[in-house]
């Protein structure tokens, strides 16, 4: 069984930090605290802290926020962070406006 599966061994109690209050994910405002006490809670993977935080899930899809979340869960775990599986991500997304599907001035032949 590796490290990271057992569940059941102790990381310690929540001890919260001063720097507890700075924002990690700027798209849905997490912070480090939020992060931290996530994994106390029980929450060992990068997909389950997304999942539950939603950090990671903005508009970015992660690109900034990704190796900061996944270094602080490696912390609080005392592990390495190549041991953690990433969360999957996709590419960044902009909204579309509807006139842009509706825009029929192009001919097209039938």
């Amino acid at each position: 069984m590796s490290e990271l599966s057992n569940r059941s061994r102790d990381i310690g109690e929540f001890v919260p930090m001063p720097d507890d209050d700075m924002i990690v994910c700027r798209c849905e405002e997490v912070t480090k605290g939020q992060i931290r006490k996530a994994v106390h809670e029980g929450l060992w993977t990068i997909a389950e802290i997304r999942r539950y935080l939603r950090c990671g899930m903005g508009l970015c899809q992660g690109q900034t926020c990704a190796k900061l979340v996944k270094g602080i869960v490696a912390r609080e775990l005392k592990c390495s962070p190549t041991l953690l599986e990433p969360a999957s991500s996709r590419a960044p997304m902009r909204p579309t406006e509807m006139h842009v599907y509706a825009d029929e001035t192009e001919d097209t032949d039938l």
